[in-house]
């Protein structure tokens, strides 16, 4: 018997990242890397053209394979801050995975933060590990899912993060560096508005367009670093709105490692049209 679907956790995060009060150039701030509201100057003569062609090889190349997911979002309007975690493993080529997303305000860090698990298998997404779903689980197709915040992915699937970054325009060279023990080339860039609004729900969308207009441009940064077996170590996406913002950073480790994601029971489990909230992104 199929358990009753009980309503999600309804947790507010403040929607100013993307408010009329936002002003002055959106790449002021965050960062010296991005002071200058361009991307750094490249490192060798390597032309643009290449550098993008690289990092769209390094997305083919980890969507070929699985890694381990571990995903910190910063998002803040100047007074308050908040951080979701995404942790877990996904295997591209073999459509499943498995995410803990959490919520939590850095204020209070003795706070119990909002909670929820999704196994990825196939061209679904299934969700649950609220207390108040008592073991049932939600579920949704995977390519009718859409972000309602800025710089998240739908039900934070990390493929839709890789399709992004392999969008990524005005591509520089940083250089080498360690990322968790393993050396990489880091690739700076911007995304388009188009980019960014990718399966984004039609009302963020329309606030996306307006705060553009309002600021009269609109400038999200991306990072990629590539390791020397030429896939993706880490990602980045940076959209500075003055004192406020948000930035997303994923790091991808263990590549090629098998992923363990099996799918609820089936009367355990409600399909729903859409889902909203902070934790599903």
């Amino acid at each position: 018997m199929q358990r009753p679907l009980v309503p999600l956790v309804t947790f507010v995060v403040a929607a100013a990242l993307l408010c009329a009060g936002c002003s002055g150039e959106s790449g002021s701030g965050s960062g010296a890397a991005r002071g200058s509201g361009k991307p750094a100057k490249a490192v060798g003569a390597d032309s643009a053209a290449d550098h993008g062609a690289a990092v769209r090889a390094a997305v083919a190349a980890t969507e070929r394979s699985s890694a381990r997911i571990d995903e910190r979002i910063e998002l803040g309007d100047g007074t308050t801050q908040y951080v979701i975690s995404i942790k877990g493993a996904f295997d591209w080529a073999g459509d499943r995975g498995h995410l803990v997303v959490d919520l939590r305000d850095p204020a209070t860090p003795g706070k119990t933060s909002p909670r929820m698990d999704e196994i990825f298998a196939g061209d679904t997404v299934y969700f649950g590990g609220f207390a108040e779903m008592e073991g049932s689980w939600g579920s949704i197709r995977r390519d009718r899912a859409e972000a309602h915040y800025a710089l998240r992915a739908p039900m934070n699937d990390p493929e839709h993060v890789l399709r992004q970054v392999a969008q990524m325009r005005r591509i520089s060279k940083v250089g080498e560096e360690t990322v968790n023990g393993v050396r990489a080339v880091h690739y700076r860039g911007t995304l388009t508005e188009k980019t960014v609004t990718q399966r984004m729900a039609k009302d963020m969308k329309a606030k996306v367009a307006t705060m553009r207009k309002q600021i009269g441009g609109l400038t999200v940064y991306a990072d990629a670093w590539i390791d020397r077996t030429g896939r993706i170590v880490r990602t980045r996406l940076d959209w500075p709105l003055g004192t406020a913002g948000v930035k997303a950073t994923m790091d991808l480790t263990d590549h090629g490692k098998p992923v363990r994601a099996k799918a609820p029971a089936p009367d355990e489990v409600v399909t729903v049209p859409q889902v909203g909230g902070p934790l599903s992104g």
